[in-house]
C-alpha cells in the first residue's frame, strides 16, 4: 500500500507506508479480519501519524507509536519519518509480546 504526499498543502501531507521484513512476514500470518482491521487503521495514520495516546515511551521509543486492536489482543508498532513521509512498521503480534521486538 502506497500513497503519494500531497505537495501542495503541508496540511494536507499523505505518509507512505512501508513494512520491514520481519513486520511483513508476521503481518501475513495474520487472520485475514486482523489484517483488515489493522489496514483500516492503518488508513487513517497516514494523514495523522503522530497520535498522542498511541505514543510509546522509553528510552529506544523515539518517533515509535503503536495501534491497538483489543477485543482480539494484537499490536502494531510503527515508527514515523517525518524527513521521508513515511510510516514504517516495526513489528505486529499478540500484546504480549509485540513489545520484545523492539
Amino acid at each position: 500500500m502506497t500513497y503519494e504526499p500531497n505537495s501542495n498543502n503541508d496540511e494536507n501531507r499523505v505518509y507512505e507506508l512501508e513494512f520491514n521484513e520481519t513486520a511483513l512476514k508476521e503481518f501475513e500470518k495474520l487472520n485475514a479480519t486482523i489484517a483488515e482491521q489493522f489496514l483500516k487503521k492503518l488508513e487513517k495514520v497516514l494523514l495523522n501519524p503522530h497520535i498522542p495516546k498511541n505514543k510509546l515511551h522509553g528510552a529506544n521509543a523515539k518517533n515509535l507509536y503503536k495501534i491497538k486492536l483489543r477485543k482480539v489482543g494484537y499490536r502494531l508498532v510503527y515508527e514515523v519519518r517525518d524527513d521521508k513521509l513515511v510510516v514504517l512498521v516495526i513489528t505486529v503480534g499478540r500484546r504480549d509480546t509485540v513489545y520484545d521486538n523492539i
